[in-house]
């Protein structure tokens, strides 16, 4: 790092000076990608008062622009790579759940981004994550692996190259008790508060203090590639962006939709060769809001290739983009969903200061049991302070039920522990983000409203199709899922009618909403028992011993064997496993081990499956 900064610092001052405006019209930019893995804005100096400095990304930020609202749509690697490479929001095209159980087409007359590049003349390259839940064509990337490199292109060629970082990884965190107390850092643990919702622990702090140097080693390895363009003669002639691929790792970011983890840094450069395309001046800030759908779009204006009409995503830089438009751009949609072994369907929808957050399945608690997350201290200690009742309220957040519906004014609440719901004084703002939000889950559809089973079994091959053959039915369903958030004695008549239907994915959104309102839904026992007695749906059966478990009724394992054992794939099976999970952790069910034979064997293959990791959790008790 001695040596870099000065090289680069140079490198910028003599691209500034030197280089007129004027360009060939029929030359294009190359463009390149500095990508590091599992960062969200907060722990950047850049971005954050208490933040990790990096000179690196700081000087970059200096001479390009940083954009103090670029969001991941999703909070997880794959589903976040997927949303950026197609340039869609992952529930339209079906590339939302991590990991995936089988990869997705493209929709219909799109290819990922990169291809079109390519069929521009560009050469492209990634080193060398993919992480896609869609299947990719040999067209995207010239070369993709751990070594590629823009400099394979032919002379003259333009390049698209992607440069990742991995050091960052949440991975990184999974030390032990003995690293811990061996392990020095640069930034005395002590001296670190950690966030509200975390408590204020020696592994805590630790914790922070590591993530904070891996931040250093990162920006250490950024500026030795932004020497290596710069040995290469490339920055004068080469729009540079650096951003996170999702948000934080740190416990409650990777995997949920708070700020932490989707809200991401971004910085471009432009050389002066290209200042044209640039929105604002170098050194200056936007505020408007940018989201990883358009990021693939962005970068195919800047080439002056059209955007493909399949892309959700827009351009925020180049051509006819002007800082004061950006500066109108003020919301954002965000999606969890399964992660991992972990379900949940969760929705957020940001405007302005604003940030509204619809849980689907609130009894999902934040903190349900998930394999790889848990291999942190951080995570095992959390719980373990918890079962203890040694947490306050804010702490004991993620792993308590949550509220139907969240809204939190970030400007004074930047880390969403204040649930203004229930104020008065913000039900006008809550009715607004509540109708826009359901609004944007109809117009996509939004495929989670079809039972990850269902979907894998139906509309796999073509997902885009598959929506819009039910974008009707799935704005039923979202209808009936937001019926829990009317009070019951008004929801009561329109559960009865849904619970009647015949149709089963009616019936079994039914079923979730009732579980949603908790013991106020105690009315409905009598028809759960009915259900469990004559239907004919598996997964109806599911959620009604689901709904009946959770409002108190005893001696329910055996319900959930039957549906166990009634699972026909590997996904239908792990739905079900993440139930029982929920409920033997919440103390609803006895802790048993799950009982043989009920499972396909070929389901259970050691570190292979999501559904061994629920029984190595449930029988390793």
């Amino acid at each position: 790092m001695k040596h870099s900064l000065p090289l680069l610092l140079l490198i910028l001052v003599y691209s500034q000076t030197n280089y007129a405006q004027e360009t060939n019209p029929m030359e294009r930019p190359n463009i390149v990608w500095i990508v590091s893995e599992d960062n969200s804005k907060h722990y950047m100096e850049l971005y954050e008062a208490q933040g990790t400095p990096m000179p690196n990304l700081e000087l970059l930020a200096k001479k390009g622009i940083v954009f103090n609202h670029m969001f991941s749509n999703g909070p997880v690697c794959s589903v976040a790579r997927s949303t950026i490479i197609s340039g869609c929001y992952a529930p339209r095209i079906g590339a939302q759940y991590h990991r995936r159980t089988e990869f997705v087409p493209a929709p219909d007359g799109l290819e990922m981004f990169p291809a079109y590049l390519r069929k521009a003349g560009y050469y492209t390259s990634n080193n060398a994550k993919e992480d896609y839940n869609l299947l990719k064509e040999d067209n995207v990337w010239d070369n993709s692996s751990k070594a590629s490199s823009y400099r394979d292109r032919a002379v003259g060629q333009p390049f698209f190259h992607v440069q990742n970082f991995h050091i960052t990884h949440e991975g990184q965190l999974h030390f032990t008790s003995e690293q811990m107390a061996s392990r020095k850092t640069s930034r005395e643990p002590n001296s670190i508060t950690p966030f509200p919702y975390h408590p204020n622990t020696p592994t805590f702090r630790y914790t922070y203090a590591w993530y904070d140097e891996l931040h250093r080693k990162l920006d250490q390895q950024i500026g030795e590639f932004l020497d290596q363009l710069a040995v290469d003669n490339l920055m004068e002639n080469t729009i540079i962006f650096y951003y996170g691929d999702h948000g934080g790792v740190l416990p409650r970011s990777k995997g949920y939709i708070y700020e932490s983890g989707i809200h991401v840094p971004l910085i471009v450069y432009f050389p002066p060769k290209w200042q044209h395309l640039a929105p604002s001046d170098p050194g200056s800030r936007i505020d408007g809001f940018t989201q990883f759908i358009d990021l693939g779009p962005t970068v195919l204006h800047l080439a002056g290739i059209p955007v493909p009409e399949e892309m959700d995503g827009t351009p925020f830089l180049g051509s006819g983009v002007s800082t004061e438009a950006l500066n109108t751009r003020n919301t954002a949609f965000s999606h969890a969903d399964r992660f991992d072994e972990k379900y949940d369907l969760v929705r957020g929808w940001r405007k302005g200061k604003f940030k509204y957050i619809r849980n689907f399945q609130p009894f999902n608690y934040d903190g349900l049991h998930n394999f790889y997350r848990f291999r942190m201290l951080a995570y095992q200690e959390w719980e373990e302070l918890y079962r203890k009742g040694k947490l306050n309220q804010a702490q004991r957040q993620f792993f308590e039920k949550r509220s139907t519906e969240a809204l939190y004014d970030l400007e004074n609440d930047p880390h969403e522990t204040n649930n203004l719901v229930k104020d008065p004084k913000y039900l006008e703002k809550l009715e607004e983000l509540r109708a826009e939000l359901t609004e944007h889950l109809k117009s996509l559809p939004d495929l989670s409203f079809i039972p990850e089973p269902i979907f894998v079994k139906e509309g796999i091959n073509n997902p885009v199709a598959y929506g819009q053959q039910h974008k009707e039915e799935i704005g039923e369903l979202i209808e009936i899922a937001n019926l829990s958030l009317m009070p019951f004695p008004l929801a009561k008549i329109h559960l009865k009618d849904a619970l009647n239907s015949q149709n089963p994915r009616k019936r079994y959104w039914a079923m979730i909403a009732c579980s949603s309102y908790g013991k106020k839904a105690k009315y409905f026992s009598k028809h759960a028992r009915q259900i469990l007695e004559a239907e004919p749906d598996n997964l109806v059966k599911l959620r009604a011993a689901e709904f009946l478990a959770l409002i108190g009724n005893k001696k329910m394992e055996a319900e959930f064997y039957k549906v166990l054992e009634n699972a026909k794939t590997l996904t239908e099976a792990n739905l079900i496993l993440n139930t029982v999970v929920l409920l033997q952790d919440l103390g609803k069910i006895e802790k048993h081990p799950i009982p043989e034979g009920l499972l396909n064997p070929a389901w259970i293959k050691e570190g292979k499956t999501l559904v061994n990791r629920r029984l190595e959790y449930i029988n390793g008790r």
